[in-house]
Order: structure tokens, then C-alpha cells, then sequence
């Protein structure tokens, strides 16, 4: 203690207290300049001190910084530093020699330590005039410190002017938060997210701009990490909310479709308050529906606190909140979270499109990952949209909506509905037809893609896929004439090379007209197409082309839109062969079928099958369904359809292990059993062999009995 009786040291540390090292470092500095030297000002932080005392607890903590003290003091002298307070200290030395210096702190602390030391972080600051006094500069030094407090290594930073200006910036967006929304200096701008299949805008994003009369225009990346910081983010988010709510009043009266609006969440709008609540309540007093709010949440807020935040997006989507991952793949993106926690949407982050012109590695990356969502149930945008190939690429794939300059920057309501009037609006999607383009947007262009490449280079010819697209059909009736039209909505770049060489057509957004007279071949094969469809909801059937070869064609519906009855159907050319070898999938099936009406292609290992069908005495064959686990659902269809006296039996004797058995020993397996048909029992005989050279695969025929016997 001082004459005074002033406690002058720390007492965990013994390190000089922050008043007593503002004296020992006045008289210190102007004894150094008086021979020579240049003072110069540290603030040092351990990052991740708090963190450090809940694994370890605060008696190893405190020991820590004893031992950090030491450490000081050994390069500095004790009277030369002090312990601000928590894991803060400060120190005045010579500049000369100074970043060796702490070089070699960073050091000698990481052997200490090892594997779990925690990082230093230095602030220097140099050059202080006489005038300043000491406890500024201190301040100066912390704040190039916190210049560097997103870097989690050890690191030096020193003072400058801009440094200063940040923080003058930051203080001045803090205080004037409240006042900038009670002005409307903070503009929400709205940037459109088109749907992909059919080109309209069918969200938008709600984005803030803050138009400062003393700091001028400020973009989201200049004070939202400030707001954040400060916890006073969820002041604006909120903001941002009630102006799309009013936003969404205006649009109606205005006469437009109403499309839901994505407001972008951050981790301490959870921490400042229920958010989930505030948002409902705001939402209910407006009158607006759940459906029409987004809620964008980024992966690295899920992560801070997993089971917390897996309750919170729970809960907006139990009140009928959409909630969306934002910027997927802008850091290190966990899959866990994914499989762990349901969203509606994950959100690329543009940097996706920006690496797309890098080589056909970035795009098998962003198929795959389009391929896993869609399979996970997701939806999909991809921001950053700037180019025409952008957009056909990200068609072809599946991804639901695109975002992005491509389409129009963010702008106010204002000039949303200038647009309107002066016509040159993108349009807004009628929310009737939302689902419809939903179903048909989802679909891989490229999900057969590597089945036709060979060996270990299958992965460079990736985009060699099959021929793929999506058709849509208008059709109008009336008592006297039927009218068809059909459009590509979609393709990949093999169904065009396709479309091309075969026909000589090239792909339009044009609707094309389908008459039963036309002499344009590429109107017949949309004909025979379409009326695949109407045939059954899934066909394949065999089509000469006009090069004299022929294609097997799968045609599949996929959905009707309910405003105005068009049909999406999805077309794939599985094989095209020289009609001479007379040979095709479906020509081998109509035969079989004239025999057999159940086909079954089994893989014994994986239970994995495929079944074709037909009537019983019909020779037309239609893909009826594929899936898992053969052995049970064929069981589970006895029960429905096989005679009651022979239900017993069949489930008794078709298992795997009596199908294995009996191939194994004789080479085939047989049975008798009658189905239900009608009023009457039909005997029918199931034979089941192996499939020659292809694996542990079977072929299971069922024929009707009765019908040979006839």
C-alpha cells in the first residue's frame, strides 16, 4: 500500500493497479524520450478467458493468469505492466525491437500452454504526443486490440486513424439506433427470389438500408455486425418486420399477388428478448397470415447453441412460419444440421455462383448438394445470380428459386410499384399455382447422370447425362375440338443436343401447337408424348425417329396446376438403337407381357427393386412403382389382393431365405397361388431366376395360368 493507504498492486497478479500504472507510465515515458526512446502503449486480451473458467474452472483460470503476468514481466518488468482487470493488461515499453518481442511472447505462451492456450491479442499504440494523457492512449491501444477480435490466433495491431473512425462510426450507429428508426433514416429495400420454373417472383427479401444525414449512405455490412455486437440488432430485425407487414397491405390494395417476405434473424435478436413471440405478436396485429413471413436464420447461429436453437425454429414453423438456412456453404457448413434440425429452404451463398465458371468440380458439388436437399424435402435458392448461364445451369439441376442482379437489385417499395405501372414488372406469382411449380421445379435434370460413363474417369463425363426435360401441356376442350399446346419448361444440355440433331428444333420459349395433321416431326413426337401421359401416369414405349432409329422413352406426369389445368409431365430418352437390331426395352416387355403381366427386377443383396405391370391379358407394360425392402411389401400386397384361402400360405413360403434356397439348389423358384380378379379367383404361377452376369439379381414373372389353359 501508498502512504494513503491505496492498495497499489493487484492482488492476483501483483501487477501495478490501472491508477497507480497511470503514474508509474507518465514518469516513465518522458524518462525514456529524455534518452532516446519511443513509448508505446499495449493492451493486451487472452481470447476466450470466459469460456476457459466454465471447462476448467475459476481456480485454473486465475492460475492462468498469474502465469500470464509472469510471462510479462519477464520481457517487460513488473512496474512496466498492470492488470486492468479480468484477462486485460496493459504495458508501456520502448517501440524498438517491440514486435520481435512479442513474437516471441506468442511463443513462449503456446509452449506453456500447448494444444489449449488461449490466444493473445495485442493492441499497440505508437507515437503519443506529450499532451495525451496516458489513460487515452491506453484507450487508443484497446481499441486496435478490438480491431482483431474476430481473429482467433495471436495477433498484433496497432493503432491508426481509420481505427479511430470505425470507432467514432460504431459509437454513432449505438447511439442513434433508436433515432434512425424513429426518423426513417433506415430504408427497407426488397429484393425479389424468382421461381425458376416459371420465372416469377414468388418471395422477396427484406433488407435494410441506413441513409444517415451526419454519415451518409451505410450498407447492412457497415452497422449490422455493430448492432449485433452490441445486442441492439433485434431493435432493427423487428423494424424491418413491420415495414414488410405494412409493405404487404399496400401490395393487396394495390391489387397484386402477395408474396411472402424473408426476414433475416441474427443469434442475439434470441438472446434480447423471445423474438418467436415478438414476431407472432406483430404478424397477428397486422392480420396477416404466418405463411407470408420467412424467417432467415445462418448456420452459425444454430451452432452456437444446437438444442436451444432447434427448440426456437421449431416453434416458428409449429405457428406456421416458414424458416430458411441463409448463406449455406459461406463458411465450414455442417451436414449435421441438416439431418438434425428441419428447414424449409437452405440458401447457397453466392459464393457458389462465383466459383461456377472454376471447372466442373464446383458444379457436381452444388448438383449434389442440390440432389441432397431436394431429397431431404427442401426447397433450394441460390443467391448471386448475374448471368444467363447461371440461370440454365441451376434449372437443370433443380434449384427451386434464384436470387440475384441476373433478376433486379434491391429496391424500395416505391419502385416496386413504378415497375407495376409502367409495366416492365418481373410479375409476382399467383399463390394458387405455388405448389404446382413447386412439384415441377424440384426435379434433377442430371439425377441419371454417370450410369452411361465408364470406369475410374466416370466423373469427368458428368454432364454426359441422358436426355431429360420438362414439358408442360395446355389443353383446351370443347364439345367439337381438343387443343394442345406444349412447351419445354425446362431441359438439360443432352435433351437440347437432342431435340437438335434429331429434329432439328431448337428449344423456344414459345409454346408449340399440337395438331393431329401436322407434318412437322417435331410436333409429332410431342404428340406421342403427351398422349403417353394420358395413357397412364408413368409409360415407356418405344418411338422411331426420324433417323430410322429407336428410342426407349420414359414419360412421367408429374402435376396439374390448379388455376388454369396445365400438366407437367417429365420426359427422359433412356436408349436409342438402330431399328435393325429391332431390339428395345419396351419391345422385349410388350412381348414378355403377352406371357407375364408382373415383372420384377429384385437386387437380393439390398431387397431394392423395380416392378412393371400391366393388366392381365393386356400387352401394354407401365412402370408401377419402385422401391426397398421387396420381401415385405409382397407380402403386404398378398394380404390385399391374393385369395383368402392361400394368404397363409404364400406369406409362409415367399421369404428371402426360401427364394435363395430354392435358386440355389435347383436354379428357380416356383409357386402357385390364385389372385382376387373380379368375382372369381385367377390361378396364376410366379417363377423367379436369376439374372445371368448381373450380380445377386433376380427376375420374377408372374403369369396368369387360367388364361394358358384357355
Amino acid at each position: 500500500m501508498d502512504k494513503n493507504g491505496e492498495n497499489n498492486y493487484d492482488y492476483l497478479t501483483g501487477l501495478p493497479s490501472m491508477t497507480y500504472f497511470f503514474e508509474l507510465a507518465e514518469s516513465g515515458c518522458q524518462t525514456m524520450a529524455e534518452s532516446g526512446g519511443k513509448p508505446a502503449f499495449l493492451f493486451v486480451d487472452l481470447y476466450g478467458m470466459k469460456y476457459y473458467n466454465q471447462k476448467y474452472g475459476f481456480e485454473k483460470g486465475d492460475a492462468l493468469l498469474q502465469s500470464f503476468a509472469q510471462l510479462l514481466t519477464g520481457y517487460f518488468k513488473t512496474e512496466n505492466c498492470s492488470r486492468f482487470g479480468q484477462d486485460h493488461f496493459a504495458v508501456y515499453t520502448d517501440e524498438q525491437g517491440l514486435e520481435d518481442t512479442l513474437r516471441h511472447i506468442f511463443e513462449d505462451w503456446e509452449s506453456i500452454g500447448g494444444e489449449d492456450q488461449l490466444p493473445v491479442r495485442v493492441g499497440v499504440y505508437r507515437n503519443r504526443p506529450k499532451e495525451l494523457h496516458v489513460s487515452i492512449a491506453c484507450d487508443r491501444a484497446k481499441m486496435a486490440c478490438d480491431s482483431i477480435k474476430k481473429v482467433y490466433t495471436s495477433g498484433i495491431s496497432y493503432y491508426d486513424d481509420t481505427i479511430q473512425e470505425d470507432v467514432e462510426k460504431q459509437q454513432h450507429i449505438i447511439s442513434n439506433i433508436d433515432k434512425a428508426i424513429r426518423e426513417g433514416w433506415i430504408k427497407v429495400y426488397y429484393q425479389p427470389i424468382v421461381r425458376a420454373i416459371n420465372g416469377s417472383v414468388c418471395d422477396e427479401e427484406a433488407l435494410a438500408r441506413w441513409i444517415d444525414p451526419v454519415k451518409g449512405f451505410m450498407s447492412p455490412g457497415d452497422f449490422i455486425p455493430i448492432l449485433e455486437e452490441a445486442k441492439l440488432i433485434y431493435k432493427l430485425d423487428l423494424y424491418i418486420l413491420e415495414q414488410a407487414l405494412k409493405k404487404l397491405k399496400t401490395i393487396r390494395k394495390a391489387g397484386l399477388h402477395a408474396v411472402p417476405q424473408s426476414i433475416n434473424l441474427s443469434r442475439s435478436d434470441f438472446e434480447a428478448c423471445d423474438i418467436v413471440d415478438e414476431v407472432c405478436r406483430r404478424v397477428d396485429a397486422e392480420g396477416i397470415s404466418h405463411d407470408l413471413l420467412t424467417m432467415e436464420i445462418t448456420e452459425s447461429i444454430v451452432g452456437s447453441d444446437f438444442e436451444y436453437m432447434k427448440k426456437q425454429v421449431g416453434r416458428f414453423r409449429e405457428l406456421g412460419f416458414q424458416v430458411w438456412m441463409d448463406d449455406f456453404g459461406s463458411g465450414y457448413s455442417s451436414l449435421d444440421v441438416l439431418r438434425d434440425l428441419e428447414f424449409d429452404l437452405i440458401k447457397f451463398d453466392m459464393s457458389f455462383m462465383r466459383r461456377l465458371d472454376e471447372g466442373e468440380n464446383s458444379k457436381i458439388i452444388l448438383t449434389e448438394l442440390m440432389r441432397m436437399a431436394t431429397a431431404l424435402g427442401m426447397e433450394t435458392v441460390c443467391e448471386g445470380v448475374e448471368k444467363k448461364e447461371h440461370v440454365t445451369f441451376l434449372r437443370e439441376i433443380g434449384c427451386s428459386k434464384l436470387q440475384g442482379y441476373y433478376y433486379a437489385k434491391p429496391m424500395p417499395l416505391e419502385d416496386i410499384l413504378e415497375r407495376y405501372e409502367k409495366g416492365i414488372q418481373i410479375g409476382f406469382e399467383n399463390p394458387e399455382e405455388t405448389s404446382y411449380y413447386e412439384n415441377v421445379g424440384r426435379i434433377n435434370l442430371y439425377d441419371l447422370a454417370v450410369v452411361t460413363s465408364e470406369g475410374e474417369d466416370s466423373f469427368r463425363h458428368f454432364f454426359n447425362t441422358i436426355p431429360m426435360a420438362i414439358m408442360e401441356i395446355n389443353r383446351k376442350v370443347d364439345r367439337t375440338s381438343i387443343e394442345e399446346k406444349a412447351l419445354v419448361t425446362r431441359s438439360n444440355q443432352s435433351f437440347r443436343a437432342f431435340a437438335e440433331t434429331t429434329f432439328g428444333y431448337s428449344l423456344t420459349d414459345e409454346y408449340v401447337e399440337v395438331t393431329s395433321d401436322s407434318n412437322d416431326e417435331w410436333t409429332d413426337f410431342i404428340r406421342r408424348m403427351i398422349r403417353n401421359e394420358e395413357d397412364a401416369d408413368r409409360s415407356i414405349s418405344d418411338e422411331r425417329l426420324p433417323d430410322g432409329t429407336t428410342a426407349g422413352i420414359f414419360v412421367r406426369r408429374i402435376s396439374r396446376n390448379p388455376v388454369n389445368g396445365n400438366v407437367a409431365i417429365a420426359i427422359a430418352i433412356l436408349t436409342i438403337m438402330d431399328h435393325s437390331s429391332d431390339t428395345s426395352y419396351a419391345s422385349i416387355s410388350r412381348t414378355l407381357a403377352s406371357d407375364y403381366f408382373n415383372l420384377s427386377y429384385v437386387d437380393l443383396d439390398t431387397e431394392d427393386f423395380i416392378e412393371y405391370t400391366s393388366e392381365i391379358g393386356e400387352e401394354e407394360v407401365a412402370v408401377e412403382r419402385h422401391g426397398k425392402d421387396f420381401f415385405r411389401m409382397a407380402r403386404a400386397d398378398a394380404i390385399n389382393h391374393l385369395y383368402v384361402a392361400d394368404i397363409d400360405t404364400f406369406i409362409s413360403a415367399f421369404t428371402k431365405e426360401n427364394v435363395e434356397k430354392s435358386l440355389n439348389e435347383q436354379g428357380i423358384f416356383n409357386m402357385n397361388y390364385r389372385l382376387v380378379k373380379g368375382d372369381d379367383p385367377v390361378s396364376v404361377n410366379m417363377k423367379i431366376t436369376r439374372m445371368a452376369g448381373d450380380g445377386n439379381h433376380i427376375m420374377i414373372r408372374v403369369s396368369d395360368i387360367d388364361a394358358r389353359m384357355r
